[in-house]
């Protein structure tokens, strides 16, 4: 499944054109190589996504073609979720 695909379905990020969008502007990882929206997903791979000032490393679980609202959180593992500071000075 493409990654882009993956994350929408998922609901990790609401949108495919958002997705394709982090994706494009380098903020997300799968199996800690640079991803495009194209990247062919597996289960077992790990995807990490960086939204502003949180970074979110998630394990796929399962693959569905669509999910319901309830099931989609079946979908992957969250393995770490981290805040980034922002230090302007």
């Amino acid at each position: 499944m493409r990654l882009d695909k993956f994350l929408k379905i998922s609901r990790i990020i609401k949108r495919r054109s958002v997705a394709k969008e982090v994706a494009d502007k380098g903020r997300i990882q799968v199996n800690g190589k640079l991803a495009k929206s194209s990247t062919d997903v597996k289960i077992g791979d790990v995807i990490r996504v960086q939204f502003g000032n949180k970074i979110m490393e998630a394990k796929v679980a399962a693959l569905h073609e669509s999910t319901k609202k309830e099931d989609a959180a079946g979908m992957y593992e969250i393995i770490q979720e981290t805040r980034v500071e922002n230090n302007l000075n």
